[in-house]
């Protein structure tokens, strides 16, 4: 059998560094262990290589694929519904960096609400001036905290804010938590959407990407956000519309955004969210995508690829939670209600 990956450059660091295992370089640490299998592993950073998985017209030609594995979370890169109707099996690494990016959630939160990025690059050019940082920073006790999404991510993004003493953690979701898991994090579920961010001072967006999720956050949401509100995202960046975010940046309305995410990767050198700032030259958090990339989430991620293509090479059944697309059918209401 012909193993395809498509993996990113590591370069130098991927060299240097073994535990990179996601890269070209590392194959996963696939290689080896697929030979003596007596299989093939063929790895690419080709982004077209990916569109024979994207699109259905693709999809469609590759007659030999039976099985797509996102080695992580999130499978938004592949066309599900051609998948079902093609009967081609896409699978998960379902909670192999959902720490990794929660951990992620919450520095980018603190970052915003402390004012840290502005604190440091006064620092770095020489300067000293506390009030200028000072005016716009604040404490995150006392504030209310939404997550769109309260999935595997959302909620423990939630449990990580409970020491922070927030006024109140609020979730968004189409699907209420448990009783006991909502009492765990003392949180309240908001059913409307334009309610929901009009209640919080920081909003996070922690959803997959669906037709029923792009461009979700957009000018007219944005309307109904508290006015200096911060707004985080990892999920992924077609979540929010770009120019959108960034003109409420740029405005005021927001007073930060943060994340890895973008809707365009990897970004452009001239993309909005590179450089766009508040009205007091700060708010802008955004970094590479690697909240799920630390090395302790590829150990995760790439031991739970190995492990489903095992249980596929040898016949044997796959975690129910890792499977988005089932032989003919979704497996999961995660990438919208089907």
């Amino acid at each position: 059998m012909k193993v395809l990956a498509i993996l990113y450059t590591g370069g130098a660091a991927a060299q240097e560094e073994p535990r990179l295992l996601g890269t070209i370089e590392n194959q996963l640490g696939l290689k080896e262990w697929l030979t003596s299998k007596g299989h093939e592993l063929v790895v690419t950073t080709s982004y077209l290589t990916a569109d024979l998985v994207k699109k259905a017209r693709n999809i469609s030609s590759a007659k030999n694929l039976k099985l797509c594995i996102t080695a992580g979370v999130g499978s938004d890169h592949i066309d599900l519904n051609a998948a079902v109707d093609s009967r081609i099996q896409v699978l998960e690494v379902s909670g192999s960096n959902v720490v990794s990016v929660a951990e992620h959630v919450v520095m980018s939160i603190l970052l915003l609400v402390r004012n840290f990025v502005p604190a440091h690059e006064m620092i770095e050019r020489g300067d000293w001036q506390v009030s200028d940082i000072a005016r716009n920073a604040f404490d995150l006790e006392n504030k209310v905290v939404g997550t769109i999404g309260a999935g595997r991510i959302g909620y423990r993004v939630l449990q990580r804010l409970v020491p922070f003493d927030c006024k109140e953690l609020l979730y968004y979701d189409y699907a209420p938590l448990p009783a006991e898991a909502a009492k765990a994090v003392k949180a309240r579920r908001v059913e409307e959407l334009k309610d929901f961010v009009s209640q919080c001072d920081v909003v996070t967006v922690n959803c997959p990407l669906h037709e029923g999720t792009r461009g979700l956050v957009n000018a007219e949401l944005l309307k109904h956000f508290k006015k200096g509100a911060w707004l985080v995202n990892t999920a992924r960046g077609a979540i929010c519309d770009a120019d959108a975010v960034a003109a409420a940046l740029k405005s005021g309305q927001l007073n930060g955004y943060s994340g890895d995410v973008w809707n365009v990767q990897p970004a452009p050198r001239d993309h909005v969210w590179r450089t766009v700032k508040n009205p007091l030259g700060g708010g802008n958090g955004m970094v590479p995508h690697y909240s799920g990339t630390t090395l302790d989430a590829q150990a995760r991620y790439a031991a739970g690829t190995k492990s489903i293509l095992d249980n596929y090479l040898e016949n044997k059944p796959q975690e129910a939670q890792n499977i988005i697309v089932g032989l003919g059918k979704y497996e999961t209401a995660a990438y919208g209600q089907r």
